[in-house]
Parts: C-alpha cells; structure tokens; sequence
C-alpha cells in the first residue's frame, strides 16, 4: 500500500491517487479536572472482583480520534502523539469523599425517550456503588435553581426512581430557555452540593458551560458533568446520542402507515415530516429502516420543485409508474423555500417555517393543475416519538451513560460531558460537544444508501 503523503503547510492529505482530501485538525480533547484524585474508591472491591480482570480504567489510554490507515496516517508523528480521548469508566483514586458528597440532577430542554433511563441510572451508580449520601433532582429545567419560581427539589432514592423508565418523558420535568448561571451557582452552594448532572442538548451544555465557569470564578470544587442529549442525533465527536434509536423505530411506523394509506387510493401520496432541524439521521434511518419511501428530503440537501428535474415531476412520474408514493422529509429541509421567520425560540434557535403543509399545498396544486386526481395523508409524528419510553437498546444505552457520568464526576472532572465514540465510552471536553452540529455527508454512505433504497436521483433540480 502506498503512504499516504500529506503536506502539514496546507492541511491537506495527499492520496497516492494524486487528489487532496482537506485533513481535519486537531481538537484539544483534554478534560479539566478539579484537582488530583487521593482517595481510594469504594468501588475497589468490585474492581479487583476477578481474579484474572481488573476493570477500573487506565488512566494514561486514550481511544483514537481516527479509526483509518488514512487518518492516522495524515496525522503523522509518532504513535503516542495521535489525538484520543480518554475512555469512561470507574478509577481506582477518586476526588469527592462519597461519605460527604452530595449531588444535582437536571433534566433540560425538549423530551427525548431515555430521559428517566438516565435519571435512574444516575441514581443507582451513586448511591449502590459510590454511597453518596443525598440525590436530589431540579424540577422543569434551569428554572429549578431560580428561587422566584419556587419549585421544590426531589429527593431521588433507587426506591423513588426504580419503575420510572417504563414511562416516558422526564419525572424531573424540563423546560427551556437560559436561567442567571450566577443564581443557579448560589442555589448549588446552598445546598452544598458538590457534583451537578446536566442532562439535554447544545443549548443546555452552554448553559452548563457558564455554570462551570461561575463555579471557577468562585474558586468552589464542583463538578459540572454532562449527558447529552438530542433527538436528531447531531452532536458531534458521539457515535449516537441516546433515543435516536427509539425515535427512527417510531417514525419508520410511520411511514409505514403513510404508504398503506397511500397504497389504498388511487393516486395517493403518503407524506411524513420527521424531526431533524439541521440534521437528517432520522430521516434517512427510518426511510433505510423502513424502505417504504420513494423521496426523503433532509436539510443538508437542497432541492427544488419545480421544473422538470424538480421534485413535484419527479413525483408524477413516480405515481405514474407505480399507483402510488411516499415523500418523507425532515422539518428543517426545503427552508430555502419558505419565507424566513423571525426571532429564535425559547433555546436560542432559529425559528423554522413549517415544510411539511406548505408541501403538502403544493403537491396538491401541481397534480390538480395536471388533470391528476390524488388524495394526499399527511403525517405528523413528532410529539407521539419524543414522548414514548426507549427502546432496550436505548435504555442498556443510557443506563451506560449514566455510569460514565457518575464515575467522570466522582473522578474530579468537570465540564465534560460522556458519550460513544468508535464504540468505545469516552470523555468530551464541553466546549467540543457544541462547537457544531453533525449533519448527515450529502457525499457519504449514508446518503448513497438513502439514494439506492428510494430510487431518487442525486438531485431535484
């Protein structure tokens, strides 16, 4: 095999085709910490359990950013200098005395199935296995530090959250928006809590962001640990995040039943909108899962409707040949269509114009203006999806997470949140969880098998 050259002035690898490919640099994944780790763990026993095995975790190991003969080799340098992370898991000398700890759970932002998975997996992991003293939970969100709303805090035992992952959403309750980091920092010392868990998406981990930074600027030893969160599965650096699972499970139901409805009229469409702002992973899962759909639209694709390269001929010619279709399209795709809204919503982002009826609109118009009579079923799953309980893989998936968290936080580190990377549980630096947005690659495999599965072309346009 050929090397691999690359040219570290340019930050480009060169294949030993000749053509460039842009090298991705290098992200600091180090991990802060509170300080160094003295006290021996009360989870020794349990990790010297096993006569040939000893599971506490390597501190100097790292998972490798990269998992390819080309990345690692458009790295260059010697092997102990390629970027990892470190993994998750249980050390052998922790930072808190779990005897005088005490720690926060909040739950942020929209509902995503696993929430109470993660609540009770929290839970358990730091009372069974750390023995720390007092759980308590903030209700609905960042507003469960404001005294002026005046929510009470939960008492969180493995008695009070032993059945709650049947049922979905989250017994925290959550909402959105930000909250004063320096009120929400008041409430955690005085309540002399010395660990906070956040749970919920990019807006959330800001928020978490600023709590860390409060806590520095204070000089106090608490430890901000995150679980992240997003139903569209676009956090970068995470193999998945948790309930994404769940949720294109639900929606490939979904288009299930938009194409027997479609199937059951003559010339009849089934369209689907699924949840995805900037990103289309559950769209193309469901539609792959499924392999009902004749056209999915995600963001990062643009298209066009009219024209006859457009989707709306393309969709004629789909009815024409086989009776019937089904569109499935993701709320943030065809934006470049729609008046622009104003203003953002209550977690800082964009407003949305809705592209599920205005398609549905005109859909309608162009068969009708073709003489082609067709009845459209359009379907709208969102809240049933965000609402259920996880699936078991989801649920074995957050149970994990929440195992990781613990050990991070009991550990010392600190505005971090845990996730799965390369299949491996690992640490990420905050900063680096919301420094952008993974988006389905218009040019990546996931796409080519969207476009195999439905037959569309490459582009509508």
């Amino acid at each position: 095999m050929e090397p691999i050259l690359h040219d570290p002035a340019d930050n480009v690898v060169r294949l030993p085709d000749g053509g460039p490919r842009r090298r991705e640099p290098v992200p600091d994944l180090s991990i802060a910490t509170l300080g160094p780790a003295r006290i021996t763990s009360p989870m020794v026993p349990l990790l010297d359990s096993r006569q040939t095995t000893e599971h506490y975790v390597d501190e100097q190991d790292r998972v490798l950013l990269d998992d390819t003969v080309a990345g690692i080799s458009s790295r260059g340098g010697p092997l102990h200098e390629l970027p990892g992370m470190e993994p998750c898991g249980p050390r052998r000398k922790i930072f808190f005395d779990p005897s005088k700890t005490r720690a926060g759970i909040v739950t942020c932002g929209g509902l995503c199935p696993g929430l109470n998975d993660v609540i009770a997996g929290l839970v358990r992991t730091l009372t069974y296995h750390y023995r720390v003293r007092r759980v308590v939970g903030f209700r609905n969100g960042y507003q469960g530090f404001i005294a002026d709303y005046g929510y009470d805090v939960v008492e969180l035992t493995p008695e009070r959250v032993r059945d709650i992952a049947v049922d979905g959403g989250t017994v925290l309750g959550t909402s959105r928006g930000p909250q004063d980091p320096e009120e929400i920092v008041d409430c955690l010392e005085r309540m002399h809590l010395n660990v906070l868990f956040v749970v919920g998406g990019d807006g959330s981990m800001r928020g978490a962001m600023q709590i860390a930074r409060v806590v520095a600027e204070r000089g106090l030893l608490i430890s901000v640990v995150g679980i992240p969160k997003t139903i569209d599965n676009d956090i970068p650096y995470i193999d998945q995040s948790f309930g994404f699972q769940t949720a294109f499970g639900l929606a490939s139901d979904a288009i299930r039943a938009a194409q027997v409805e479609a199937k059951s009229t003559a010339n009849g469409i089934g369209l689907v909108k699924l949840m995805g702002r900037h990103s289309g992973f559950i769209a193309c899962y469901a539609a792959l899962a499924r392999s009902g759909a004749d056209v999915v639209l995600i963001p990062e694709v643009p298209f066009a409707l009219e024209g006859e390269g457009g989707l709306l001929a393309h969709l004629r010619r789909r009815v024409a040949e086989r009776g019937h279709a089904v569109v499935v399209v993701a709320e943030g795709a065809g934006q470049e269509l729609l008046e622009r809204q104003a203003g953002a919503d209550a977690s800082g982002n964009a407003k949305l114009s809705d592209i599920g009826p205005y398609l549905r609109q005109r859909i309608d118009e162009y068969f009708a203006e073709a003489g082609v009579e067709t009845s459209i079923r359009y379907i709208d799953p969102s809240y049933a999806i965000r609402s259920v309980p996880a699936n078991p893989y989801d649920s074995v998936y957050c149970v994990r997470l929440s195992q990781a968290a613990v050990h991070a936080a009991m550990s010392g580190r600190t505005e971090m949140v845990v996730g799965r990377w390369r299949r491996r549980f690992v640490h990420i630096p905050m900063s680096l969880a919301v420094s952008r947005r993974n988006q389905v690659d218009p040019h990546g495999d996931l796409w080519m098998a969207v476009l195999e599965s439905t037959g569309q072309p490459v582009r509508f346009g």
